[in-house]
């Protein structure tokens, strides 16, 4: 009982440390900005809020300016079972890419920070 009250409080204390210490947005023109908008309706970010490398993935998204599903796979039992089915394990963050009519599920946030920065930097 004791470790779940320590493990929420310390949760909430990330996710108001990411709030107070957010980096600014990458500013585009109109016409790049949309083109990373189209490229990111195939993506979807499997998380949980408060976990430390959730996040620093979305951390990564809010400053490269790049609009992505986020997927509770916490709270959600359908959007874990999906991460369970198509990733084969509940391990987050996730992205999901899904590209080329075929499906990418990528796992670790250093991994998956390369790709965004990669990507939309």
């Amino acid at each position: 009982m004791l470790m779940k009250v320590l493990r929420n409080g310390l949760g909430q204390l990330i996710v108001a440390g990411d709030l107070l210490t957010r980096p600014a947005k990458l500013k585009r023109d109109g016409a790049k900005q949309a083109e990373v908008e189209r490229a990111a309706q195939g993506l979807s970010l499997y998380q949980f809020h408060a976990c430390p490398f959730c996040v620093k993935t979305r951390r990564t998204l809010h400053k490269l300016n790049v609009p992505v599903a986020l997927r509770d796979a916490k709270n959600d039992p359908q959007q874990r079972q999906a991460l369970l089915e198509g990733g084969g394990k509940v391990k987050v963050p996730c992205l999901r890419i899904d590209e080329n009519g075929q499906t990418t599920w990528m796992y670790e946030s250093k991994v998956i920070i390369d790709y965004l920065n990669k990507r939309f930097a």
